[in-house]
Parts: C-alpha cells; structure tokens; sequence
C-alpha cells in the first residue's frame, strides 16, 4: 500500500513594483525552484507577474494562467462584477487546493505584497482552512512609487493615508483633505477624478504621479501638469508630507 501524499503548500509570493532585483531572496528562490507557478494575468496577455520572472524558471515548470474572467468591462458597482470574480477565486482556488493536496507545492506570483491590493488575499481567504499557505511579503509599489520622486513622503509626525481611485470623488477629496501624506492607487482610467478631488482638496500643486515605478518604463511627472490621458493601471499618485524635520 503506498503512503499518502504529504500535503502540498501554497505559496502566495510578493514579487515587489516589478523590478526583479526588488524581489527578496526567498521570493527569488521560491520562483527558481517552482515546480508548479500560478499567476494572474488578463485573458490574452502575459501579465506582470509573469514577466517579472522571465529567465529565472525551471525548464520543466509546470505553469498555471489565471485569467481575469473580468476586468474593466462590468461597473465595479454592479452586483455581477463581484458574482463573476466570486465564481472565479472558488474555481481557482479548488484547482490550486487539489494540487496541494496531491503532495505538489504551488508557487503563486503576486505583484506587490500578496496582502496589499492584492489578488492573492482572495484566493487566501479561501485557501487558509484548507490547505498549508505561507505568505512571501515584499516591497510595495507606493514604497517604489515615492521612491521615485526622489523625496521622503513622511517627516516627524506625519499620517501616511492610502486611497484608491476607484473610490468617488467625494470621498476622495474628502480624506484627501485631511492627510498629511497621501498615496492614491490604481489610478488608470480614474485620473481625471483622482485629479479634481485633489483640486477640491487643495494638493493638486503637491501631487506627483508615477507611471509603472521601477519598471524599464517609469515615469514620474507633477500631476497638474499630466494631460487628462490614459494611464497603465500601476500609477500611482504621491502627495508628500510637509511635517516637522530638525
């Protein structure tokens, strides 16, 4: 009779921004030695994640596309959004539990930090009481975003708020108003409100924007000065604070 198979782990591994020399030892070497890599990407394309970690496989790699069933073509308010996203995370994560389950580890790519924004804690919330699951933290694109602009985003006693530009512009400018520090992501197509919030908030002449920090194509600009264009989903926005320094 043979032995049953040990239980497998599930790996949700932070890759950081997006550049690769960003990523921790742990990651780089969950990501070499993976026999099974599972990565989220958008039907039709390669994805970030997946990338990321172009040259640093092993040749016999098993690889595990996740695609969106969705992204910008439902309304985020539309109740069918979230019903096609849930069926979705329950089908993904039945595959990725029979893997483990099997005795196979599963290397999962997350861009950022696996619980920041992320995908991955989707997954996680349902993977947790199932199956073993070890978390790989990593740097944040906010960290590389600020980075970027060559200035400390905090001083002193500073509060460091962090909004997404899918919120509406009413609440945006709203915690806009009261942050010292302020982080705005997934900006993409939401630019225009994330820009009148802050015009209505009175920062629109301290805000920079950051295009794909860290990435061979990064761009950085002060925000008043960016045309109302379209903007890759990894934009971020940084509006410094202004605290007490020595």
């Amino acid at each position: 009779m043979r032995p049953a198979a040990q239980t497998g782990t599930v790996y949700g591994v932070g890759l950081g921004p997006g550049d690769p020399e960003l990523m921790s030892v742990r990651a780089d070497r969950l990501v070499r030695g993976a026999a099974h890599l599972a990565y989220f990407r958008k039907a039709g394309r390669a994805g970030r994640a997946r990338s990321t970690v172009n040259g640093l496989l092993r040749a016999d790699v098993r690889e595990i596309p996740m695609d969106y069933p969705v992204t910008t073509e439902i309304p985020l308010e539309d109740p069918a959004y979230a019903a096609r996203l849930a069926d979705f995370y329950a089908e993904t994560s039945t595959h990725l539990i029979e893997l483990a389950k099997s005795g196979s580890d599963v290397v999962v790519l997350c861009e950022g930090d696996p619980f920041f924004y992320g995908s991955f804690m989707h997954l996680y919330m349902r993977l947790r009481e199932r199956v073993p699951v070890s978390i790989v933290p990593a740097i944040t694109g906010m960290s590389a975003a600020w980075t970027a602009t060559g200035m400390p985003v905090t001083w002193g006693d500073d509060v460091l708020t962090v909004l997404t530009g899918t919120m509406t512009e009413d609440a945006l400018a709203r915690h806009m108003g009261a942050a010292d520090a302020l982080v705005v992501m997934k900006i993409g197509r939401n630019l225009p409100k994330v820009r009148a919030a802050l015009q209505a908030a009175g920062k629109l002449d301290r805000a920079w924007l950051v295009e794909c920090a860290s990435m061979t194509d990064e761009r950085v600009s002060p925000l008043a000065q960016a045309a109302d264009r379209a903007v890759p989903y990894f934009s971020i926005v940084i509006v410094h604070g202004q605290g007490r320094r020595p």
